[in-house]
């Protein structure tokens, strides 16, 4: 969210009209929707999820930790494609995860559990970046936070424990 929110601010300060805003904004979620369609489909092609969703939030983390650090307009949207592949790609493969190690009522309970949490996440995330972005006059503290938390996210799929039983198909 708080990348998602704050993109167009972003990339309004390169000095460029709404529109151009508009589309350069959008950027990053063509490639994202394309990143999601794909990784999802390799995801399921080796039949392993964690690594999927660890290696697209380093990339997210990557890209967006890169984008604080480049000055030039065209570099930084080069970064924020990159952390938009990365964070689209994670989505749909994290949500497989619960199921993984969870089943029936147990994972009811902690995909409720994971979506209050994003809920929250979603309220209180937009208010930090706010407050950064005011406080510092600056986006890098918010991005590199959200990019942390990437990290931690990815080092958390990869503890988390796998069924392989739970992921087989029944048969028929």
């Amino acid at each position: 969210y708080g990348l998602g929110f704050f993109l167009p601010q972003i990339v309004r300060d390169f000095g460029m009209s709404f529109t151009a805003t508009g589309f350069v904004t959008a950027l990053p979620y063509v490639v994202g929707t394309a990143g999601m369609v794909w990784w999802s489909r390799r995801s399921d092609r080796m039949r392993e999820r964690k690594e999927h969703v660890a290696l697209a939030a380093l990339v997210a983390a990557g890209g967006i930790a890169a984008s604080t650090l480049i000055v030039d307009p065209t570099g930084k949207m080069i970064a924020l494609t990159v952390a938009g592949f990365g964070t689209f790609a994670m989505m749909p493969v994290f949500w497989t995860l619960p199921t993984s190690f969870l089943s029936g009522a147990a994972a009811a309970g902690g995909i409720a559990i994971i979506n209050s949490i994003g809920n929250l996440a979603g309220f209180v995330g937009p208010y930090v970046m706010g407050t950064i972005r005011t406080t510092t006059g600056s986006f890098a503290i918010g991005l590199l936070t959200i990019a942390a938390l990437l990290i931690l996210a990815m080092l958390i799929a990869l503890s988390l424990p796998h069924d392989a039983e739970l992921e087989t198909p029944p048969d028929r």
